[in-house]
């Protein structure tokens, strides 16, 4: 066997003995609360049509893929990863979203070796092993993006959603009803989120819980706001209406405090993405233009603890690199 294919093979193994491993060393999960979380999200379960092709139903019809699902569901590490795909709003099962992890590991190095037909330079297991390492964190990346772009959106709607739950209190509803006004008032995500809140209550949720829940899934420093307004309201009493226009006030003014903070300090922003990209991207230019000129600072001698002096450099550098860049995100990562 040549070092490519031993490449591929270590690197399929180590992707699946990573999954593998943080689904083992996880602990138990609540039936109840995945129940309940099944039946809140209100996405109905629909068997698989045959006029319907893709992936995802593909992933349905198998068995294994269903079982998988069930086993990981059932597992602190599958309830986590779950409450992070509903807070990213995907329509994906844990089993297929560790599938699609899985396969990102795999798929990138094998990428990497059918571009290495043109570029020779990809065919080497160092470029194998960062295409690996790429592919692990893509998936996080992807997830993690979508997870901040819904947070903002939500954030962005907050205000008025408020504005418009004081001005049904003032007409005489409910707070309930004033919250089934904002699920149709309102769009995705508030919608989505303040929907599942009746739902929890139809179900018989206590309205501070389901609410409670709401805040852990969106995890947003203005609707823990609101909702420990209306807690200490409910428990307290006051005029409802008021203090969530003094709260919608408060967000408004956050909202344009953080604009301008952040326009301000952009270019210090991009000085950090400098520092921190900058070297690795030339590097990985210079090794796909000349792969022979990284290749003196792996020669041993000369070498330090035993290791090549190129590669203690060069890991220095890196920590370098990284603890400037983290120094920039702290310096200009002003909390309102």
């Amino acid at each position: 066997m040549d070092t490519m294919t031993i490449a591929i093979a270590g690197v399929a193994a180590l992707a699946i003995l990573l999954i593998a491993a943080g689904i083992a060393t996880s602990g138990g999960g609540s039936g109840i609360t995945a129940r309940l979380e099944r039946y809140a999200s209100g996405r109905e379960t629909k068997p698989a049509s045959s006029g319907q092709g893709g992936l995802a139903d593909l992933l349905q019809q198998s068995a294994a893929m269903a079982q998988l699902n069930k086993v990981v569901e059932q597992r602190d590490f599958g309830a986590n990863l779950s409450r992070e795909i509903a807070r990213a709003d995907l329509k994906l099962k844990v089993s297929e979203f560790l599938a699609i992890w899985a396969g990102s590991i795999v798929g990138v190095p094998i990428l990497f070796l059918i571009l290495s037909l043109g570029v020779p330079a990809l065919r080497s297991p160092l470029a194998l092993l960062m295409g690996a390492l790429v592919g692990f964190y893509l998936p996080k990346f992807w997830l993690g993006r979508r997870r901040g772009g819904r947070l903002r959106a939500f954030d962005k709607q907050l205000p008025d959603t408020i504005t418009l739950i004081a001005n049904a209190l003032r007409a005489g509803s409910s707070f309930l009803q004033a919250i089934e006004l904002v699920v149709r008032e309102s769009r995705p995500p508030v919608s989505t989120e303040f929907g599942r809140v009746i739902r929890e209550v139809n179900l018989g949720l206590p309205f501070e819980q389901a609410l409670e829940n709401m805040v852990r899934r969106v995890r947003s420093d203005d609707l823990e706001l609101m909702a420990t307004a209306i807690s200490i309201q409910h428990t307290v009493g006051g005029n409802l209406a008021e203090i969530l226009d003094s709260i919608a006030y408060t967000i408004r003014e956050r909202i344009r405090i953080k604009g301008e903070i952040r326009t301000l300090t952009a270019q210090q922003r991009l000085s950090g993405y400098v520092v921190g990209f900058l070297p690795i991207a030339l590097a990985g230019f210079i090794f796909l233009a000349a792969p022979k000129f990284f290749d003196p600072m792996f020669l041993n001698p000369p070498g330090v603890l035993g290791l090549p002096a190129g590669l203690i450099i060069m890991g220095f550098g890196l920590f370098m690199m990284f603890i400037g860049f983290m120094l920039i995100r702290k310096i200009v990562d002003i909390e309102v």
